[in-house]
């Protein structure tokens, strides 16, 4: 009997210019926490000036981990305003990302997003986004202290409620639980296809599910990737992806 393969999980880089070169980046948390966490090979997928085809990409990996970036997601994708002087772009992710997650959520594809990731997880399906989230009314300030150590920065700063109805309820047995916060942006008008899993105190949605998703589908604002192992949520979250990866390679 022929040997199982290994699953193969794509995580899509950044692109950045490093002096006068374009390299293409994904953060080590991301890497090792898929590689831990699934037991998948992770292959990291280029975002090149022109994209490589979805069909090429998801013809090679069973999964998909969208990660988080100091980048933010453009406002062209979804019709915002313009960004502000010294807002990180990365049109090449955007034209990289956007197509992609359509056709693996199409497809079935296990899909987990994580920060930016779960922002262009809302942008592909048709939502909109705040860019300075801080700056509403009545909301917390989700931003990092940038002048801290990364255990404070990575560390919890706000609970968040799980609601009834997405995937997040069916994944954990929590219903409330702290997270980190280290983003600026946050989703302005929910896409019509997906579900509000978690809410924080301020009313920031936090994770969001798709139901009735041919395949295994979570977008969470925070970052269990960072020292996944050592978080009971995290756990949980990962070990329903690597279930869904896992089963995905098999078929």
């Amino acid at each position: 009997m022929a040997e199982r393969r290994q699953p193969v999980v794509g995580i899509p880089c950044d692109h950045r210019m490093v002096g006068k070169h374009p390299f293409h980046m994904a953060g080590e948390k991301y890497i090792r926490a898929v590689r831990e966490a699934t037991g998948a090979v992770t292959l990291l997928i280029p975002s090149l000036p022109h994209a490589i085809p979805p069909d090429e990409i998801l013809s090679a990996v069973d999964g998909l981990l969208i990660t988080g970036s100091p980048s933010n997601v453009s406002p062209v994708r979804y019709g915002g305003p313009d960004p502000r002087d010294g807002v990180l772009q990365d049109p090449h992710r955007d034209a990289t990302t956007l197509p992609l997650l359509e056709t693996a959520i199409a497809r079935g594809v296990p899909v987990l997003c994580i920060c930016r990731g779960f922002q262009e997880l809302n942008v592909a399906m048709g939502g909109t986004l705040h860019q300075h989230v801080h700056e509403i009314d009545g909301r917390m300030d989700h931003r990092e202290d940038a002048t801290a150590d990364l255990d404070t920065q990575y560390g919890p700063i706000h609970d968040v409620r799980v609601t009834e109805g997405g995937l997040l309820s069916k994944i954990l047995r929590e219903r409330s639980f702290p997270v980190n916060s280290l983003h600026s942006q946050g989703i302005d008008r929910l896409a019509p296809k997906l579900h509000a899993d978690a809410i924080a105190p301020d009313g920031t949605i936090e994770a969001v599910s798709m139901p009735g998703a041919a395949g295994f589908l979570l977008g969470v604002q925070w970052h269990p990737e960072w020292r996944w192992s050592e978080n009971p949520v995290s756990r949980e979250i990962f070990a329903a992806f690597a279930q869904a990866v896992n089963a995905a390679s098999r078929t």
